[in-house]
């Protein structure tokens, strides 16, 4: 708690500084992407007169949108972005994605919200170029530490976003819910406007760099694509739950209680843990190693997967969500940090945004698992094929970290 009180107490150097106002942006711009989950589909049937089987069909559309032309357009901003600068980009998607938000409040028929969860994932990149920003903007030395930190955000922004995002509609609005948000991303574009700084010398050249030269500017290309692929096994297996854990959660209660309060409260627990564990976990990692604590993370996760498919209580539901959480709070900051250590400054915004991509694709392919392996078997079995997805990702990571640990040593 020193460390804490510390921290926000004394001169804050500007690498901190950038800390504290994206932490924030970021935390804002994961909870804009999730709040609305609660109700999108409610919000897609006061849109039309639509059948069950429509009604699913749309809410499967607009849900996965956003995080296919974001899988899409990232590398595209990252392009520019080593060009023009991390700041600039930033400035981009908070201003875009607060006029986006808000005008979903204003939709007429479910093609007009489709179109606008489409340009939402076009004014991507807050997260990626955040990151990408604070890594080269922070000491080496606190990296760790910083990228801990700013994970934090957007993950607690994300699973806090739709408890968050289901009460503002209880007390307001579908409608209203968009326009508070975009209210708030416009805030966050004045503050990072005005309090994130950024020492950025473009690099004069004819042309951007190709991919096969940004490749060949990376030490060691198959860690970085790994990372990629970590990243996007990661929010997969965090996102798999999600077509079925209200289904799970009343499973458990048998039906009888508030299930929906109750399944937003389960929902938002892993954030909570990863609130309070990233920071201290990316510290250790900056002192034991980043691929050690990565480890570590991948393990954890595989032991907390599996007892959730044979849990009689909701409550032990929550107790493993909240490991799962720890979990998490060991390896999105490492990556970040492995990320960053492993990549030049001069392609470091291209690498993050194509790690976004993965990360968009993690998003969007996590709850199409979750929906085939819960239709083809039990809810339970989710978390099942979950464990063995990260058993397989932690397989490969070692794999690759033994091949570099070789190589150097040679």
């Amino acid at each position: 708690m020193s460390k804490i009180t510390n921290f926000f107490s004394k001169k804050r150097a500007p690498w901190e500084q950038n800390l504290i106002v994206l932490w924030f942006g970021t935390f804002m711009a994961g909870m804009a992407f999730s709040e609305v989950m609660p109700f999108l589909s409610l919000y897609v049937d006061t849109l039309g007169q639509f059948s069950k089987q429509q009604l699913t069909f749309y809410s499967g559309i607009t849900y996965s949108a956003t995080y296919l032309v974001t899988a899409l357009v990232s590398p595209i901003w990252g392009r520019l972005v080593d060009s023009k600068g991390r700041k600039l980009m930033i400035l981009r998607a908070s201003l875009g994605m607060a006029f986006v938000l808000g005008a979903m409040g204003f939709v007429q028929n479910v093609w007009q919200l489709i179109a606008l969860r489409m340009l939402q994932g076009v004014f991507s990149g807050y997260i990626s170029n955040s990151n990408a920003l604070l890594a080269t903007e922070t000491p080496k030395e606190k990296s760790g530490l910083a990228l801990g930190t700013l994970s934090t955000g957007y993950v607690s922004g994300n699973l806090i976003g739709p408890l968050l995002g289901g009460a503002l509609a209880e007390f307001f609005s579908y409608r209203v819910t968009f326009f508070i948000t975009g209210g708030l991303l416009l805030i966050v574009f004045f503050l990072s406007y005005f309090f994130v700084h950024e020492h950025f010398h473009p690099v004069k050249r004819a042309k951007p760099l190709s991919t096969k030269e940004v490749i060949g500017k990376l030490e060691n290309p198959k860690i970085v694509f790994g990372m990629f692929i970590t990243t996007m096994i990661i929010q997969a297996s965090n996102n798999s739950i999600t077509p079925i854990l209200s289904l799970y959660v009343r499973q458990l209660m048998h039906n009888i209680g508030p299930v929906t309060l109750v399944a937003g409260v389960i929902a938002a627990i892993p954030g909570i843990a990863t609130l309070f564990s990233a920071p201290r976990l990316g510290e250790v990692g900056d002192r034991i190693g980043t691929e050690k604590i990565l480890s570590i993370g991948f393990i954890f996760a595989i032991c907390m997967y599996i007892p959730m498919a044979f849990v009689h209580s909701v409550w032990l539901l929550g107790f493993f969500r909240f490991m799962v959480g720890i979990s998490d709070g060991a390896m999105l900051p490492a990556v970040q940090a492995i990320l960053s250590k492993r990549s030049p400054a001069e392609v470091t915004g291209r690498v993050f945004s194509w790690n976004q991509s993965f990360q968009a694709l993690g998003n969007m392919s996590g709850p199409l698992i979750g929906s085939a392996v819960s239709g083809a078997f039990d809810y339970g079995s989710v978390f099942i094929s979950t464990s063995i997805l990260v058993a397989i990702n932690f397989i490969l990571v070692q794999i690759n970290t033994h091949s570099d640990r070789h190589a150097r040593a040679n």
